[in-house]
C-alpha cells in the first residue's frame, strides 16, 4: 500500500546515510544527484577515492550519473546526524548495534531512522539503542555492486518499502524525485521475510562464484534456491508469519518455478531474469574482498526461526556452514555439487 503524500512536505530535507559502502552510496548517491541535501558517513578509504573521483552511477536500465562530492558530503563523524531530518542506516548487519550506539549521543529525539538492511531484526536492534528516534524496518529489493572503485551500479528491478512511522510521509516527494520511489507499507514484517526469502539466493550465488544471470540460467543451482525456500515457507506457516509479492509471482509459487526445466523457466520467469549480466550478489562481493559476510542475518535467521519452533532447517544450516568455510577455504561450488550436498544435509537430518 502507497501511502499518500502530506501537504507540509519537506522542500529540501537534511539526509543522513549512516554506514555509505555499495547500497549506502547508492541510494544517497541517487539523492543527491536529484537535488537532495545529503551527508555520506562511511570509511576513510571510501572517502578517500570519492574524493579523488567522481561518484558514479548506472543501473541495468540505462541510467548514469556522476557526482563530484563536496568534503562536507562524506565523512567519517557520526555527529553530523545531530541536525538531520532523516537518517538512513545502511551499514551490514553485525555492525547494527554498533551503529545505534555511535548514532544514539548525537541523534535529536523523534528523528526518522530508516535501517535499510538486510535480515530481519536490524530496526529492532536500532530500537533498543535508539529509544527517542522514530525507527523503521526498511527494505531495498535491487541489487547493487560496486564495478570499480567509486562506481556503484544497480543491477536488478524493485523500488524501496519502510514501514510507516510518523514523519516519512513529508520526505516521499524527495525519494521520488531520485527516482527510488519509498513505498511506505503496514505489514513489513511479512515484506521483510519476502524479501529473505529472495535473499536466499545470495549464498548460492557467493559459492557459485557466477553472475546471478548465469546462476538462475542453471537449474542445478536453481533447485538449491527452490530447497532453501520451501524449507522456510514451511516454517513461516508454522510460525503464522504471511508473505507478500514481491516479483511477477506469489512467493508460495517461486520455488516451483525455480525447479523447473531450463525451457519452461526461461518462458514462465522472464521478469525474474531482467538481470543485468554483470550484478552479483553482495555476499559474493564480501568474499571477494576477504570481508565476513551477512549469511548469520539471512539464512541464519532461518535457523533461528526453526529452533524457536522446536524444528530444524538443514538446508539453511548448510548454506550458512559452506559459506562460513568458503570465508577462510575460498572453495567454490559447481550447481550438481551444492545441489548434492544440501540433498544430503536434508538426509541426514531426517534420521536423526
Amino acid at each position: 500500500m502507497t501511502r499518500t503524500v502530506t501537504p507540509d512536505a519537506v522542500p529540501n530535507p537534511r539526509i543522513v546515510v549512516f554506514g555509505a559502502g555499495s547500497v549506502g552510496c547508492y541510494v544517497g548517491g541517487r539523492l543527491l544527484a536529484s537535488g537532495a541535501n545529503v551527508t555520506l558517513v562511511g570509511r576513510r578509504r571510501l572517502r578517500d577515492i570519492l574524493m579523488a573521483h567522481p561518484l558514479v552511477l548506472t543501473d541495468y536500465q540505462g541510467y548514469r550519473s556522476e557526482t563530484h562530492l563536496t568534503p562536507d558530503q562524506f565523512t567519517e563523524d557520526a555527529s553530523v546526524v545531530a541536525d538531520a531530518d532523516l537518517v538512513l542506516v545502511t551499514v551490514k548487519s553485525a555492525a547494527t548495534a554498533n551503529a545505534g550506539e555511535s548514532l544514539a549521543p548525537h541523534l535529536r529525539p523523534g528523528t526518522p531512522v530508516i535501517s535499510l538492511q538486510n535480515g530481519i531484526s536490524n530496526a529492532a536492534v536500532l530500537e533498543s539503542r535508539l529509544p527517542g528516534a522514530s525507527v523503521s524496518a526498511g527494505m531495498v529489493p535491487f541489487n547493487v555492486v560496486q564495478k570499480q572503485p567509486g562506481h556503484f551500479h544497480h543491477g536488478t528491478e524493485g523500488h524501496l518499502m519502510a514501514a510507516r512511522t510518523d514523519g516519512l510521509d513529508a520526505l516521499l516527494p524527495t525519494f521520488a524525485r531520485s527516482g527510488l520511489a519509498l513505498e511506505l507499507r503496514d505489514d513489513m514484517l511479512s515484506v521483510l521475510w519476502s524479501k529473505l526469502l529472495l535473499n536466499l539466493n545470495n549464498p548460492i550465488n557467493a559459492l557459485s562464484n557466477v553472475p546471478l544471470l548465469e546462476e538462475l540460467s542453471d537449474r542445478d543451482y536453481r533447485r538449491c534456491l527452490a530447497l532453501a525456500q520451501r524449507e522456510t515457507l514451511e516454517l513461516l506457516a508454522q510460525a503464522g508469519i504471511q508473505t507478500v509479492k514481491l516479483t511477477a509471482l506469489p512467493m508460495s509459487l517461486v520455488p516451483r518455478v525455480m525447479a523447473l526445466p531450463n525451457w519452461a523457466f526461461n518462458r514462465l520467469a522472464s521478469r525474474m531474469l531482467a538481470i543485468d549480466p554483470v550484478a552479483r550478489s553482495s555476499m559474493w562481493e564480501d568474499l571477494e574482498a576477504g570481508r565476513p559476510t551477512e549469511v548469520d542475518y539471512i539464512n541464519g535467521e532461518v535457523v533461528r526461526l526453526a529452533q524457536s519452533l522446536g524444528r530444524t532447517a538443514p538446508i539453511n544450516r548448510c548454506l550458512t556452514e559452506l559459506v562460513h568455510q568458503c570465508e577462510v577455504t575460498r572453495r567454490r561450488w559447481p550447481g550438481d555439487e551444492l545441489l548434492a550436498e544440501l540433498r544430503s544435509a536434508r538426509r541426514l537430518a531426517a534420521r536423526a
